[in-house]
């Protein structure tokens, strides 16, 4: 079962980070979170890992309509983007919103994650066109 898409840029990890921001605030979002999963591991555990860090993503018009249907529906990550390094560059990956009507059974869902999906969607669509090398 795949729960989201992904991109892989030819770019480093930070410039990475910085096109996702704005690939998503040209659809509307807002990243009210980010977790840098990197450095958690690091101070908590002693572990190291590649840069990679949670952007938690939002849409205020999105968001109201989901929580109207369902006001329980902040406790899914709707619109969480990952930003991973690679050896080979950095990929970006986001959950599938569709995710949230599948896991509720509501289906008036269906439609907040049809419009989140086709943002974020041409979110990852943008970042390969905005001066991919």
């Amino acid at each position: 079962m795949s729960y989201g898409s992904s991109v892989s840029l030819d770019v480093p990890f930070s410039e990475a980070v910085a096109r996702v921001r704005a690939a998503l605030a040209g659809q509307g979002f807002g990243v009210l979170t980010e977790i840098d999963v990197t450095a958690t591991l690091k101070a908590k555990l002693g572990e190291q890992i590649e840069d990679y860090v949670i952007l938690g993503a939002c849409n205020p018009p999105l968001a109201h309509r989901a929580l109207a249907a369902a006001r329980s529906i902040g406790l899914l990550p709707l619109c969480n983007v990952v930003v991973r390094a690679t050896p080979a560059g950095t990929i970006v990956e986001a959950l599938d919103p569709q995710i949230m009507a599948t896991l509720t059974g509501r289906p008036e869902l269906k439609p907040v994650a049809d419009e989140a999906a086709r943002r974020l969607a041409t979110a990852l669509a943008s970042l390969k066109e905005d001066g991919e090398e």
